[in-house]
Formats: C-alpha cells, sequence, structure tokens
C-alpha cells in the first residue's frame, strides 16, 4: 500500500474528490506512456519476502513491534498479521550476479534478523500459511498497530457490508467466517519485481500470467489452514476469500473481485490502471496535493500518488506497478502469486524459474497467449493452486499434461534460454534451475513435505492435528535455516 496513513472517516466529497483525482493522473500516465518519458535502459529486478514469527512451541508470536524494534533495519517493516514482517531487498540487475547477489543479501539479512528476534523471543518461519495457526490468532485484535491496517479493515467490511466468508474444500473441507480481514494475514508471499521498458509490459505481463500455473504447482508451500489440509497453496484461495468486498448479490452479477487473476491478455500497461479506474470504487480514498498535470508540464515527473495508492489495494495476481526513483518514472511487473519459502534457496530457484521463462517466452516471434485462451491460463493456476506438484495444466501444442513433465520436457530448456538472455552466469543458472529439476523429478515441494511430515506424526505417535502441526512447523523451520532445498529434507 506505499505509504503509513492516519485513521480517518471518509466522507462522499473525499471519494469524488479521490476518482477525479485518480482519472487525471490516468490522463497525465497516458501522455507520459506517448511520450517514452520512462528509465528502461538499466532494466532492475526487485524481491520482498512476507515471514512469520514463531515462538519456542512453534504457535505464532504476536510479537512483530518488538522483533522490529530489535532489527532495527529499514529493510524490514510490519505487515498485516502482529505475527508478520516483510523484508524488501534493494533492486539488482539481473546480470552474472544479480541472483546470486539477491540470494547472499537475503540470506545474510535472516541470519541477522533471526539472532536478533531471538532475544525477544521470537523466530522466523518462512512459509505460505504459518501450519500452527489457529483461528483465534487472526482476528482483529491481532491486526499490527499500523493504522492503515485497522483503516483497510474497516474500509473492507464496510464495502461488503456483512462478515467476510471462507469457505475452502481440498482433502479436508474448512467453513469459517471472520468480521475483519484478518484471514489474510495468514498468508505470506513472495514477490518479484522486474522493470520493463513500458512498450514491453504487455508481452511481459501476458507471459507473466501464463506461467503463473507452472510457478504454484511447483512452488506450492500451503497446504494447512487452521488445522485443515486444504489446498496445496491453500493461501490462493484464502487471499481471494478474505479481501472480497462483494456480498452474495455482486458476485451473482459478475463484479470483479479485489483479488483476481484477470479476463484478458492486454496490449499495454494502461489496460490495467484503467481498469483500476473504471471498475474499482477506493478503498482509501487519500488524496495528495500535487496536481500531476501541472507537474508534468513544467518538466516534471509526477508522483501520481492516486493512481498508485488506488492500484495498491488491487491484488492482482500480477501487478502493474508505477514508481519514481530518483526523479526517474519506470514501470515494473509484481509477479505476486507464489508463497514464501520454504528457504531462501528455493526462493531463489523459484526466482530463477520465472525470470528465464517470462524473458523466454515475450521474447518469442509468436507469443504463446496467441495460441491459449485467457480462461485457459486462469484455470490451470486455480488447478495448480488445487493440486500442487500433481496438477495437470493445459499448454498449447501438447494439450492437458503433469505440471512436472511439461516443465522437464519444454520449459526447463527455455528457463535456461531466458537467463542467458539475462546475462545470467552459467553456474547460477543450473544450480537454481537444477533444483526445479529435482522437485518434478522426486515430486517434493513444500506443500507436499508438510503432508507427508504431518502424516509421518500422526501414524507413527500418539500426537494430535494441532501437536503434529507444531512439531512440523519446528522440523520445518530447522531445515530452513540449513539453506537445503526442500526436496532433499527428509521426512522423519
Amino acid at each position: 500500500m506505499g505509504k503509513d496513513v492516519e485513521s480517518t472517516v471518509f466522507t462522499r466529497a473525499d471519494r469524488q474528490r479521490f476518482r477525479q483525482k485518480v482519472r487525471r493522473c490516468l490522463d497525465v500516465f497516458a501522455q507520459m506512456l506517448a511520450e517514452s518519458k520512462f528509465e528502461a535502459d538499466r532494466p532492475m529486478a526487485g524481491l520482498e519476502i512476507e515471514l512469520n514469527l514463531i515462538d519456542a512451541a512453534g504457535d505464532p508470536a504476536m510479537r512483530n513491534a518488538q522483533v522490529l524494534a530489535a532489527i532495527s533495519d529499514e529493510a524490514f517493516q510490519t505487515e498485516l498479521g502482529r505475527f508478520n514482517i516483510e523484508i524488501n531487498l534493494p533492486p539488482q540487475r539481473l546480470g552474472p550476479d544479480g541472483l546470486a547477489r539477491f540470494e547472499e543479501l537475503v540470506r545474510a539479512d535472516l541470519n541477522e534478523a533471526e539472532a536478533k528476534a531471538a532475544k525477544v523471543d521470537a523466530h522466523i518461519a518462512m512459509v505460505g500459511i504459518l501450519p500452527s495457526l489457529r483461528r483465534e490468532h487472526v482476528t482483529s485484535a491481532t491486526l499490527s498497530a499500523n493504522p492503515r491496517y485497522k483503516l483497510l479493515d474497516e474500509q473492507v467490511l464496510a464495502a461488503r457490508g456483512e462478515d467476510l466468508e471462507i469457505n475452502i474444500g481440498g482433502a479436508e473441507r474448512l467453513v469459517t467466517s471472520a468480521d475483519s480481514i484478518a484471514p489474510e494475514s495468514a498468508c505470506t508471499s513472495v514477490q518479484y519485481h522486474l522493470q520493463v521498458a513500458p512498450e514491453e509490459f504487455a508481452r511481459f505481463w501476458n507471459a507473466s500470467q501464463v506461467i503463473a500455473g507452472i510457478q504454484v504447482a511447483l512452488g506450492a508451500n500451503a497446504p494447512y489452514l487452521f488445522g485443515k489440509q486444504l489446498w496445496a497453496e491453500t493461501r490462493v484461495a484464502l487471499f481471494e476469500q478474505a479481501t472480497d468486498t462483494r456480498p452474495d448479490e455482486l458476485k451473482a452479477q459478475g463484479v470483479r473481485p479485489r483479488v483476481w487473476f484477470g479476463d484478458r491478455w492486454i496490449t499495454s500497461i494502461f489496460d490495467l490502471f484503467e481498469e483500476n479506474a473504471q471498475y474499482y470504487s477506493a478503498l482509501l480514498p487519500l488524496t495528495d496535493d500535487e496536481d500531476p498535470a501541472e507537474v508534468y508540464a513544467r518538466g516534471d515527473i509526477p508522483e501520481l500518488h492516486e493512481l498508485r495508492l488506488h492500484n495498491g489495494t488491487i491484488y492482482r495476481w500480477n501487478r502493474p506497478i508505477y514508481d519514481v526513483v530518483n526523479g526517474r518514472p519506470h514501470v515494473r511487473v509484481e509477479n505476486r502469486v507464489l508463497p514464501a519459502g520454504p528457504s531462501v534457496v528455493d526462493t531463489m530457484a523459484n526466482g530463477a524459474l520465472y525470470f528465464g521463462l517470462v524473458r523466454a517466452l515475450a521474447d518469442q516471434d509468436r507469443p504463446l497467449w496467441t495460441q491459449m485462451s485467457f480462461s485457459a491460463a486462469e484455470d490451470n493456476f486455480h488447478a495448480a493452486s488445487r493440486n500442487g506438484i500433481e496438477a495437470r495444466v493445459y499448454w498449447p501444442g501438447v494439450g492437458e499434461v503433469p505440471a512436472t513433465e511439461l516443465v522437464l520436457r519444454r520449459l526447463l530448456p527455455l528457463a535456461y534460454e531466458g537467463l542467458d538472455a539475462w546475462g545470467v552466469a552459467a553456474a547460477d543458472r543450473d544450480r537454481l534451475l537444477g533444483i526445479i529439476e529435482q522437485r518434478c523429478i522426486t515430486g517434493r515441494n513444500g506443500a507436499t513435505w508438510q503432508v507427508e511430515t504431518v502424516r509421518s506424526l500422526e501414524e507413527s505417535t500418539s500426537v494430535n492435528r494441532e501437536q503434529a502441526l507444531r512439531a512440523m512447523v519446528l522440523e520445518y523451520t530447522k531445515h530452513m535455516h540449513t539453506n537445503e532445498p526442500v526436496h532433499t529434507w527428509p521426512v522423519d
């Protein structure tokens, strides 16, 4: 969401003013696109990772304020729940050592953060949904103290007009309701950012949509919520439902959700920002003093505050970003489909697959998205979320095929080509994509390891599900800190 906000009450005039400013920003953005006023000669990549805090027993530790004070590093920030924090890494170029540099930074920062968190009786766990979470851990009382979260909570519930409904069926079924957006705090993800030239944005966004299902199938790491085994990547279903501002009547009318995959391929980044203005009401109608047209007319670069704030409350799985750094504007794709973890090297392997595949697909003369329907890409995404590494997906020229077979036979060679095109060092390319290959061969990712470990504990000991999940969390974090890839983790 960007900047912190003050707690406030919005009037009808506030909402009208904000709508006008968003449209004014959109007009200026269109003018900037037409005049090519963007940084594009040194494209950068970015990385954000959302993290959970646990105590010595493996339960959530509601101590993010104390942990952040102990860490005392601006790279670490609050997230929605008191058991969440987030790390933002400095952008890197995807040259020879870009991925290696990210890995070094994340490992060093997390090791230091873990040592400091331990001094306030908390530990860091990098996982899509903390398996030991119980319903009482996600209430309005467990939201982080930052006023923006309380304000967002109020606005989502006000827009919906009734409690949120969580209904997820998988190996088991969970049906519950919530009077706040707190269940969203269970969703901890990794976000890969890729800066591109505006004229190339549509190709990279479309390519990101094409491979979203593949990413989730191989990277699924959230099979448990509130003690129930649900989807392989339950985070997807939970995030879609926990921020849904639509009552049933609006769903029936086909009103777009705020968390969604999309409904069409695009031809320009402008398509997405225009949809934001046309189809979504403001959740946080906070206006800035900047007149973007006036700023741009005098030769300066506008922040487009309202456009960015509005975009930050619409949770596309691949989101467009406009930003200004050192007075230079740029655009980027924010890839939001993957869960955090299991280890840093797994996270970087996932990143290598993403950066390599989107580059290879964006560079193709005949784009893959011209050969498949958008609904097929969406179906792949949700099938992968439900079934994880065992998912079957549709692919042009192949038909329906196991995701692992598709990756081994067709997509890994493309990812190699893409990383070569970025200039990534061969040793890093081979090491990271080798982890993806081994996941496919072994059939093990974070979700399968969690399920197998819990099942083993339940079958070989007298523990109940709640105890098994706590024990699994402690074993998980032990392996996580070794930085060995999850396909090598033993199941005791």
